[in-house]
Parts: C-alpha cells; structure tokens; sequence
C-alpha cells in the first residue's frame, strides 16, 4: 500500500476531551515501552489519553530531540511527562521551555542538573549492583569494529538482570525481559546533562522504590529534595512500573489532577 504525497504539515494530534492532559510515557534503558502496559491501560480506563513516547536510547540530547519532535507532532494542550530511570533525564531535557508540559514524573528516575550524568548519579551514593567492574555486570556489543567506547552497547548481563532490575518479580517474567532489553549506549551513560532541567521550573512528581537495586533510593531522595518534588515511597525495584503498578499510577494521576486544578 502506498502513501497520498502532500505538501501540507502534519496537525498535532487532538488533545482528550474534558480538559484532562494528555499523559506522555518514557522508558528508559534496559527496557521498552511495554514496561508502562498496566499504567497504560490504568489512565486509558480513567480517561486519559496516554502515549508511550519513543527513547532510541542513544545520548540525552539526541533522545530529548527525539522526545520533543515527538510532543510537538502528536500532542496537543498540557502534557504530563512521565520519565522511568534514563528516562527522567530525556524527560528534564525535552520538557525544558515546552510550555504545554504542566508537570514532570519521574518513577525510580534520574533528575540530573546541568554537569552531571546518570553514571554519576548512580554511584553518588552506596547502594547500587551497577557500581562496580563495568566488564562483570555488562555485556557490550559494538556497532562496528572500531566503534568508540561512548557508542558502544550495554546491555545488562542476563545472570544479573532480575537482581539490579526487578528482584520481586518471578523469574520467568525477568528472564524474558532480560531476552528483551533495549541496550544503551555507554556515551548516553556517562555524558553530563547540558542546559537547565525542566525539573527546575515544572512541577515535579517522584515515587521512589525503596527496593531499587540500580539507582539508590538514597540518591533518589536526593534529587527529589532539590527539585522540591512530591515524593511517594513504595517498596518496589527498580522496575516499579510492572512491580507495583497500583501505586506507580497513583503518582501519575497526582500529577494529572493538579493540571486539571490548576496546578500545585
């Protein structure tokens, strides 16, 4: 089947009728869109238009360019942005001067400020199963022979992936994700954020699992402190979303309401 030409732009898709926002979904490494299915199907049945927005998973800036072409084609009115891990950083990115995102959430997420990265931000503070010999938690696919190291894969070792990533989940459904994982690139990992994070000027939502594995709970307080975010704890891994999604949407309704009241 072909496609029309046009010489036309595309219109921004439609926002949701009775002034809800619309609900914007990340990922981050390690993972894909699929890890937002409960949460997805939760706002839809409330009423929500929500999106699960592409994360190529390549460096923040080129991923924040990507997420904010994304917002500018396919919304329309307030957004509410959702961040998970890495995604929080693309999020505090792409948000930044968008005026129709009304508030940020970041589930188990990175809120860096400018200079620092999410590999620093991950060993800030004791606690993380990623906080040691790259080589042993690691396996690194390059995506040609002389590749630089920033452009190399990481993908997550699969003998570590239900630890650091989702220890309360069985382990038949962490083996599969694990056979699933979308690599990051080492470059995406260690690249300090540039600019002024949207965290500093949007209202902020964090839920902090306090089993995480991966980024210390520790450091997510941290962050969710300096933005002068609303903080819910959960006791959840790192992939809170598919753990204890109940209370991960919860966070995002919060933040969805206040929009439709005005804001905080």
């Amino acid at each position: 089947m072909g496609f029309a030409s046009s010489n036309s732009s595309p219109a921004p898709h439609g926002a949701p009728s009775g002034g809800k926002p619309t609900i914007v979904l990340v990922h981050g490494a390690w993972a894909d869109g699929s890890s937002f299915a409960p949460e997805t199907a939760a706002l839809q049945r409330d009423g929500y238009k929500v999106l699960v927005a592409p994360n190529p998973l390549r460096g923040v800036a080129s991923d924040a360019a990507v997420l904010s072409a994304f917002l500018a084609q396919k919304t329309s009115g307030p957004v509410v942005l959702v961040g998970h891990s890495y995604g929080g950083a693309v999020i505090s990115a792409a948000a930044t001067g968008n005026a129709n995102v009304k508030a940020l959430v970041y589930i188990d997420a990175y809120a860096p400020d400018q200079g620092e990265s999410t590999q620093d931000l991950t060993n800030a503070k004791p606690g993380s199963l990623l906080n040691v010999d790259p080589t042993t938690v690691f396996d690194f696919v390059l995506p040609t022979p002389d590749a630089g190291q920033g452009d190399w894969d990481a993908y997550i070792k699969t003998d570590h992936f239900k630890a650091v990533f989702a220890a309360s989940l069985p382990t038949a459904t962490t083996d599969a994700l694990a056979a699933a994982q979308s690599p990051v690139t080492l470059g995406a990992l260690a690249t300090p954020f540039a600019g002024t994070p949207a965290w500093k000027t949007i209202p902020s939502y964090f839920f902090i699992g306090t089993e995480d594995k991966l980024l210390p709970p520790a450091e997510q307080l941290f962050m969710a402190n300096r933005a002068h975010g609303k903080i819910t704890q959960g006791r959840a891994p790192h992939l809170a979303m598919l753990a204890d999604p109940t209370q991960v949407t919860g966070v995002i309704l919060d933040a969805a309401r206040s929009c439709q009241h005005g804001g905080r």
